[in-house]
């Protein structure tokens, strides 16, 4: 129920990204106690409390890694990286604040540093071709579904995927975006919006 709501918060973020420019930030959510048990349990070894973890996780973690890879071997490789960077570094994990927003933080750096390594990054396409939306276009985009919208997401070119990622979903600053991917501001911006003009024109001729 928890990723179904999170899947309605992120489909309507993005239909008023697109329409408007807007920029979604992650809400912050307590700690069940069930967490903060496996979490104590995984920092002393024990691997069920582990495969608890790993269990509550995997499926959110795998969409995290699938948007900024855009395939699924790519993501499943990320994925795996992540857990080991989370295991390790466990312990420095305070208790405050949200466990899943702690834990994306880590995939999300697992997935950038291998789109740095790759020099995925530089090498964008052009979009000259996609195109504003027109007056018609918020009923197009309410028409499209979380599914959906999330493949047109994962088949951006990697530099227009990644910039969209943290700034639309996971709420990064440009001049954060810029510092975490070295390149400019002004880069980070013209990124985001040329990833907005092409996902416009995707669901403008879906539908």
């Amino acid at each position: 129920m928890e990723y179904k709501n999170r899947e309605k918060m992120v489909i309507f973020a993005l239909i008023i990204f697109l329409s408007d420019g807007m920029q979604l930030f992650s809400g912050k959510q307590h700690l069940k106690s069930r967490e903060t048990e496996w979490i104590e349990g995984a920092k002393s070894g024990d691997r069920k409390s582990q495969k608890a973890i790993y269990d509550l996780l995997s499926g959110k973690m795998f969409a995290v890694c699938l948007r900024y890879m855009g395939d699924r071997d790519s993501a499943e490789d990320i994925l795996q990286d992540g857990f080991v960077t989370l295991f390790t570094k466990l312990d420095t994990y305070s208790g405050e604040g949200s466990f899943e927003g702690w834990a994306r933080r880590i995939f999300v750096n697992t997935a950038l540093m291998s789109l740095r390594k790759k020099d995925a990054l530089k090498g964008s396409e052009d979009v000259d071709a996609a195109w504003d939306i027109t007056s018609d276009e918020p009923t197009a985009i309410e028409k499209i579904g979380y599914n959906d919208l999330m493949k047109m997401i994962e088949a951006l070119p990697p530099g227009f995927r990644t910039v969209f990622n943290m700034y639309v979903i996971e709420g990064y600053s440009h001049k954060e975006i810029a510092e975490e991917l070295g390149i400019s501001e002004t880069t980070s911006r013209s990124q985001l919006q040329r990833a907005r003009m092409l996902l416009q024109s995707k669901i403008k001729n879906r539908y």
